[in-house]
């Protein structure tokens, strides 16, 4: 039996691209690795197809057409085998040792024949040139090694929520509600830790630093400039996820207003966003984006927009206005340690 898929988006990864798989690979037999070749140019697919040669019962490649990270990780669901599932960007790694852990309490949860929705780990700022590494934990959020659900979740800080990096989900539960990630377009991590939100009851945290999230490259999608550029996609995710549910009809308090506080990140990242490219069209843009939300549901609007601080700060008007928020945001982005 395979616990554990882990799933590697691979697109000219060749530099670097062992050192993900190296590190997942401390799971053995007890893992499935699914490298999946979205179409790269270099020597990606022939690495790749070492590791399936040499690890034969435990590598699997997926050589595809190019259709991006989203379609790539959907590629990778269709062919998961394990009991749980975890991406892996092909830039990032795990930690061994973390990693030896998630397996053992696995097997403690199949040895007591149960299992859970959503596990979930810390994750790691691997931030190129910075002296502190920034770490996202939840010990003040959730119960520690044990099966809890939405009732049992404490109140999360700004700056800590869920991410792809510290998700693991139930791998039949993303088949089950047939998970499709859009192709060719970035930021569809959002949509694969939101998705399934609403269909996750049971969730067991596990205090551990697993997953290494890599800052560093100039062309990463994260890089703000990156971002800037692609700002039409990080708006297309965000309408995406607002059409998604009517969140009035979302069962349970906690869960609700957990997907709301997530929409809220989702707008303010956009927000800023359109700011700071500081073009006239872009601000445009971001009236509309309000608007949208607006016009889809109303109250959600006015939770995020008037219910908390940050709704406020990113509508400030006029160029005094802009300013504070990107002073607020810039103060924010050296604390916290993204992009």
């Amino acid at each position: 039996m395979k616990y554990i898929t882990f799933v590697i988006p691979s697109y000219n990864s060749e530099s670097y691209m062992r050192h993900a798989i190296e590190s997942v690979l401390v799971a053995g037999e007890d893992g499935e690795i699914i490298v999946v070749n979205d179409g790269s140019k270099d020597s990606t697919s022939d690495i790749a197809h070492e590791y399936q040669d040499k690890y034969p019962s435990i590598v699997k490649v997926i050589d595809k057409k190019n259709g991006g990270h989203g379609d790539a990780v959907t590629a990778g669901l269709h062919e998961a085998t394990g009991k749980y599932f975890k991406v892996v960007d092909s830039d990032d790694w795990i930690d061994k040792d973390s990693l030896c852990k998630v397996i053992s309490n696995i097997k403690k949860l199949e040895d007591m024949d149960t299992e859970v929705d959503m596990m979930i780990c810390n994750y790691v700022y691997e931030k190129e040139g910075a002296d502190h590494k920034k770490v996202v934990s939840y010990e003040n959020v959730f119960p520690e090694e044990e099966i809890f659900t939405w009732d049992d979740i404490k109140k999360f800080k700004v700056d800590q929520y869920i991410l792809m990096h510290s998700v693991i989900y139930r791998t039949n539960l993303l088949q089950l509600i047939q998970l499709t990630l859009p192709k060719h377009t970035f930021y569809v991590d959002n949509i694969y830790v939101y998705y399934p939100l609403p269909y996750v009851n049971t969730m067991y945290y596990m205090n551990v630093d697993l997953y290494r999230y890599y800052i560093g490259r100039e062309d990463q999608s994260v890089n703000e400039s990156v971002m800037i550029k692609r700002v039409d996609q990080q708006i297309f995710v965000t309408k995406s996820m607002i059409d998604m549910y009517d969140l009035k009809k979302v069962s349970c308090k906690k869960r609700r207003d957990y997907m709301r506080n997530y929409l809220t990140i989702m707008m303010t990242v956009s927000s800023i966003l359109l700011i700071r490219s500081k073009k006239t069209e872009n601000l445009h843009k971001k009236k509309e984006l309000w608007e949208y939300l607006k016009k889809r549901d109303k109250k959600t609007y006015h939770k995020i927009r008037y219910g908390k601080l940050l709704g406020n700060l990113i509508n400030l008007p006029g160029k005094t206005g802009r300013f504070i928020t990107t002073t607020v945001y810039l103060v924010a982005r050296s604390r916290i340690g993204f992009n």
